[in-house]
């Protein structure tokens, strides 16, 4: 990973903190022994991992702390982060995410309520 421009940090039970471009993520070994994503990648904010969240209307990061508006270029570097992550790491690249940013949650305010049941209306 460090071939690659990545900033490789150790952290407790064998995780790893792998930045670059403003972003971060955590990767721990899977029982198989497979390096396996503990964090979504995300946005680096001091310490924090931000995630991002989807409002519908905006995209945002979110950590403990704070929210903050997601700007067009913190994108794109989350987008190039997860690539070269994927192919230094040999994973698959998955459709939905070599066509953009995926976000760690989406909230949609006009969705709200929406996946209550139907009545049965009588003959």
């Amino acid at each position: 990973m460090k071939e690659a421009g990545f900033t490789v940090q150790a952290e407790d039970g064998g995780r790893v903190r792998v930045s670059k471009h403003g972003c971060a993520t955590v990767i721990e070994p899977s029982p198989s022994g497979e390096p396996q994503f503990a964090l979504r990648p995300g946005m680096e904010i001091g310490e924090n991992i931000a995630h991002l969240v989807d409002q519908g209307f905006q995209k945002f990061w979110q950590d403990d702390d704070r929210r903050l508006p997601a700007l067009s270029a913190q994108l794109q570097a989350l987008h190039r982060f997860g690539q070269e992550l994927r192919e230094g790491m040999g994973l698959t690249a998955l459709y939905n995410e070599a066509l953009g940013t995926v976000s760690s949650r989406y909230h949609y305010d006009r969705l709200e309520g929406r996946e209550k049941p139907k009545r049965r209306q009588p003959f």
